[in-house]
């Protein structure tokens, strides 16, 4: 559901006419688009322990599963890098973070944390040691916190949290004036990615609740219960620390961990304890080809905007054209734009059902 999300809300029909829900904040608070990248990096963190100990089962064991979570961190990392600079890699001005960037360092500290720290990682089972995970979270929440409230910025002073006046914009200009997303500051930079792990180490403990032995319906009320009460919680130290996507701060951590807790309980209300399962097929299947079909939906959507055809004269991206000649004219600005971003969805999912169909899973 994450993966199809992305993809709509990246790709509508033109940007001058979306509706509120399918675009980002402008800083501070939050809109349901906001939601989509953490609750990413919040089921990588879900299906970490279950993937981990179904390595373990086929034989593997601690040091191989390290050494997969390195490879595997660096592909992702990898297929970003090359995402963002095709078709031209211009190396002098690429963008050296993003998404999948994001994605891979937060699966690559997480992972080799929860691997070291496991209380039990054999071929029998694998077990993530739950308070050691829980307590880095939350020094890493705290400690972002405290790091951006109090560590003054030259010519910006202390607690500074805008654009370009916090302290991780500081950092990234710093580390990699040039190669940012803006000229002044970067959503995906170094610093904010510490609070980012604390979301990757928030779907391992959800994870671990989820393969207790304890009762479907004990599950499903701890995911609504737990959830709805960060929700609240994230809400109301918003005063304190604001709930900002760009900035990933703590209390945008607590929020969306809560709130994706909650989709997923309802979720495995759904599947689990009602056995409604054939409306989340599609889903499914974009699921079961995550990276591929993140990296081809940025795929078409940069070659739709870069490359561009002449028609009668006139010279216009394919994006352009067939958003003009296809959508424009089917429903008022906001609904053409929104067609095209469905459209956009299914065109993704045709390949990816192909290779469902055909029990292709690409992994990096």
């Amino acid at each position: 559901m994450t993966i199809a999300a992305m993809i709509l809300v990246n790709d509508p029909g033109t940007w001058a006419a979306i509706y509120w829900p399918l675009d980002h904040a402008e800083w501070n608070g939050w809109t349901p688009t906001d939601l989509i990248f953490p609750f990413f990096i919040f089921i990588a963190g879900v299906s970490m322990t279950l993937s981990f100990s179904a390595r373990l089962k086929r034989g593997g064991t601690r040091k191989s599963l390290a050494l997969h979570v390195l490879i595997r961190s660096i592909a992702i990392f990898a297929v970003g890098l090359f995402l963002n600079g095709f078709p031209r890699f211009h190396f002098a001005t690429i963008r050296y973070t993003g998404v999948l960037q994001r994605i891979a360092v937060c699966y690559l500290l997480a992972g080799l944390l929860v691997v070291a720290t496991a209380r039990r990682a054999d071929r029998e089972d694998f077990v993530a040691n739950a308070r050691a995970v829980f307590w880095t979270m939350v020094a890493l929440l705290i400690g972002y916190w405290a790091l951006m409230r109090f560590v003054p910025v030259p010519g910006y002073g202390a607690g500074n949290l805008t654009p370009e006046g916090n302290l991780a914009a500081w950092i990234d200009r710093r580390i990699m004036l040039g190669h940012l997303w803006k000229p002044m500051w970067d959503p995906e930079g170094f610093l904010s990615t510490l609070p980012a792990i604390g979301t990757a180490l928030s779907g391992v403990l959800v994870g671990e609740w989820l393969r207790k032995d304890s009762t479907k319906e004990r599950k499903f009320a701890g995911l609504i219960i737990v959830g709805g009460l960060l929700m609240i919680f994230g809400r109301l130290l918003h005063g304190l620390f604001p709930i900002n996507k760009n900035l990933w701060t703590s209390t945008y951590v607590v929020f969306t961990s809560g709130f994706a807790m909650v989709v997923l309980g309802v979720c495995y209300w759904l599947l689990d304890l009602r056995g409604w399962r054939r409306w989340a097929k599609p889903f499914v299947i974009f699921g079961s080809n995550a990276i591929t079909a993140f990296t081809l939906a940025t795929f078409l959507a940069k070659l739709s905007v870069i490359y561009h055809i002449t028609i009668a004269g006139k010279r216009m991206t394919w994006h352009g054209y067939v958003y003009s000649h296809f959508f424009i004219n089917l429903a008022s600005p906001k609904n053409a734009s929104l067609l095209f971003a469905l459209f956009f969805v299914i065109l993704c999912f045709l390949p990816l059902w192909v290779l469902y169909w055909r029990r292709i899973f690409i992994k990096l």
